[in-house]
């Protein structure tokens, strides 16, 4: 919307649109304007979330630009939803306050999806649907410069650009329990990082502890939210197990939660918890409409039954590094999002800040982009021309995705060990040469993120936040820094004291 405004914009995604993980945001946006808040405490709040790795310049620019952003939101149409008092705020874990504004109870990513493309429409932008980047074009003095893509009918197509913003999501589908579409195997991160842009913190994966566990089903998400206004988490003796490892029990760090529920399940044999939303009564049909749904879809009323629930991959904290202004490390190419790793969230988000982080970023890179290119013509691409793609056997490709889910999933997921991290890694890397020796350039990227991933997470020899090693149970002082990693340039040790 941004960069719409005063140029020439085009919209390019490998499903459709709609698409992505936006619309299934279900918490809201955290923005400190309640009277009994401050921005000062959303801050604190944030880097305590983070465990010591936040960028406090970024989380400062996320906190105070925030409301700004809602406040065009609305502008743009969206309809928050508000009480007698005004906007209706809700409280998630490791909030301090009562400042998550949501739309439709439980449909506030669906919301601003739906806002934002109304607007994109409006504004004339090109979508380019169906369409996977197969690489980030370069010019001769190494400036992005446009994307080549292949479309569903088999054309290759190139766009020029002095600019390209990436906002390609995560890495979540990596693994097998996911809160997250198929689509999100994280293709942004091996585009940038396949043409020389750092990636960071991609160690920090996050587990959504309160995902819908029935077998055969999609993992669905039941919101952080769900627990902030009163239901409890209990085994199946009825014990509300998670005051065991934290006194704020539902209410602590998403890490804490989710790592509790995965030990207990380990440790009973179990696939599931229980999530009991009794507490909250009547109105959680009216608070959570779509979860409530959901859960009725499979035969489970929110209001007298036990959902079973299972932590599952959820939001990739790192990601292509970037700076307050949304700029990569590759000059022409920016990123917003959850791709980005803007160091906001640090070694675990904090709950309701992922839309916030995609609204502020994306405002920012949008103009930084304008602002570096300005009336700059678009480059010419350098090197080789652009090769139509080879279509590799989708049912080796759909067998060779599920084996590399499975080993993230059995060695990377909650809790990890130096053994385990080092099989996926050599498993990812196999999967990888193969899907490039067979001209399988999506799975190839796929494995590549897996691989990186695992480099990322054996490197860092302590637990903090999101990424636990069982090998290294304990926090270390010499840890304070990003792992970065540069294609062709592994650092895996830069330390930030």
């Amino acid at each position: 919307m941004t960069a719409s405004r005063r140029a020439r914009v085009a919209i390019v995604t490998k499903s459709t649109l709609d698409d992505g993980c936006t619309r299934y945001a279900q918490g809201g946006i955290a923005v400190a304007i309640g009277d009994d808040d401050s921005m000062q405490q959303h801050f604190d709040d944030t880097m305590a979330a983070g465990r010591g790795l936040c960028d406090p310049a970024a989380v400062r620019v996320l906190v105070e630009e925030g409301p700004a952003r809602v406040s065009e939101l609305a502008g743009l149409g969206m309809a928050f939803d508000a009480d007698a008092s005004g906007l209706s705020l809700g409280r998630e874990a490791a909030h301090s306050r009562a400042r998550i504004v949501h739309s439709g109870g439980d449909a506030t990513g669906s919301a601003v999806e739906t806002t934002l493309l109304r607007a994109v429409q409006a504004a004339g932008v090109r979508a380019v649907e169906h369409a996977t980047v197969e690489r980030l074009l370069l010019d001769a003095g190494g400036r992005c410069c446009g994307i080549a893509c292949s479309c569903a009918d088999g054309t290759t197509v190139v766009l020029r650009a002095p600019a390209v913003v990436l906002a390609t999501g995560g890495a979540s589908a990596l693994w097998l329990d996911t809160t997250n579409p198929q689509t999100a195997t994280g293709d942004g991160i091996a585009l940038a990082y396949q043409a020389g842009a750092d990636v960071a913190g991609l160690e920090f994966e996050q587990f959504h502890p309160t995902a819908l566990a029935i077998p055969g089903a999609r993992r669905h998400l039941i919101s952080e939210a769900v627990r902030g206004e009163g239901a409890i988490v209990v085994d199946e003796h009825g014990s509300r197990f998670l005051l065991d490892d934290d006194p704020r029990g539902e209410l602590a760090g998403r890490d804490v939660v989710a790592r509790a529920i995965h030990q207990r399940l380990q440790r009973t044999g179990n696939t599931h918890v229980f999530l009991d939303c009794r507490p909250i009564g009547d109105r959680v049909a009216r608070r959570f409409p779509s979860i409530f749904a959901t859960c009725e879809a499979h035969g489970i009323d929110l209001r007298r039954d036990l959902v079973p629930i299972a932590p599952a991959a959820h939001y990739t904290i790192g990601g292509v590094r970037t700076d307050l202004r949304g700029a990569t490390s590759l000059p022409g190419l920016y990123a917003c999002g959850e791709i980005a790793s803007s160091g906001v969230h640090g070694a675990n988000r904090l709950a309701s800040n992922s839309l916030l982080e995609a609204l502020v970023f994306g405002h920012r890179a949008g103009n930084a982009s304008l602002a570096d290119t300005g009336e700059m013509p678009p480059s010419t691409p350098a090197g080789r021309a652009v090769q139509h793609r080879t279509t590799p056997s989708a049912a080796a490709h759909d067998a060779a995705l599920e084996r590399l889910r499975s080993e993230m999933t059995g060695h990377a997921g909650v809790v990890r060990d130096a053994a385990g991290l080092g099989t996926a890694l050599a498993v990812s890397e196999a999967i990888g040469d193969e899907a490039e020796a067979n001209g399988d350039a999506a799975l190839h990227r796929a494995a590549s993120v897996a691989s990186l991933i695992c480099s990322s997470a054996l490197a860092r020899e302590e637990s903090r936040g999101a990424h636990f090693r069982s090998d290294f149970p304990e926090p270390s002082a010499g840890w304070h820094g990003a792992i970065a990693m540069q294609h062709q340039r592994r650092e895996e040790g830069v330390r930030n004291a």
